[in-house]
């Protein structure tokens, strides 16, 4: 459950960013595990994160679905600095959040926050990132995350094959971001913002 108390200590999308930057720039990571393998991953997926944001521009049916938004709804989004999902769909969710001002985009720290990714689990994991969309009550809507279904269906029948290799999964599951552009994540909030608010003029 998501309270006030958490929301008082997100952070904005821009807080975020400079983070991440200051990351890479320093060779740190967020949250306690400051391992060598974590710290490159923070300084790659920062120019991930920067390169997403740069170039990500919100679909015809984004602008479309958000134009119909009066009611505030809160996205709140469980990341961490060295996580290449994150870096991702960040900066999508960031450029959808920025066509409308109900949409308040905040996020938290995982590590800092277990007890809120523990209500959020993935298949038993605390996988991210996660969105949680609240109301301005605090009202839960909906959850969004890991990642894009298309990305994370592969990634559960491919993990399971005795030839499986983690490294390489990563590697193909940034492929494929890279391929998509962050299309699929676009399409999967529209559909998900119109099973949140069940608004008539998503329908005209």
């Amino acid at each position: 459950m998501i309270t006030q108390q958490h929301l008082d200590k997100s952070i904005s999308f821009e807080e975020y960013y400079k983070i991440a930057e200051q990351h890479a720039t320093e060779g740190k990571t967020s949250g306690e595990n400051q391992s060598k393998e974590l710290i490159e991953y923070a300084k790659l997926n920062f120019s991930r994160l920067k390169r997403s944001y740069k170039t990500t521009v919100p679909s015809e049916d984004v602008l479309k679905t958000v134009d119909c938004l009066n009611e505030k709804m809160i996205w709140i989004v469980l990341t961490e600095t060295w996580c290449g999902d994150a870096a991702q769909n960040i900066a999508v969710l960031a450029k959808i959040a920025e066509t409308n001002p109900s949409i308040s985009l905040r996020l938290l720290f995982r590590d800092e926050n277990l007890d809120v990714i523990d209500n959020y689990l993935t298949n038993g994991g605390r996988a991210i990132p996660k969105l949680i969309c609240l109301d301005n009550e605090l009202n839960e809507l909906g959850t969004w995350g890991p990642r894009p279904a298309f990305i994370q269906n592969w990634f559960n029948e491919e993990k399971v094959k005795p030839e499986a290799n983690m490294d390489d999964l990563k590697l193909e599951i940034q492929q494929k971001y890279n391929e998509d552009k962050g299309q699929t994540l676009q399409k999967e909030m529209v559909q998900l913002m119109k099973n949140w608010l069940k608004k008539e003029c998503f329908s005209l």
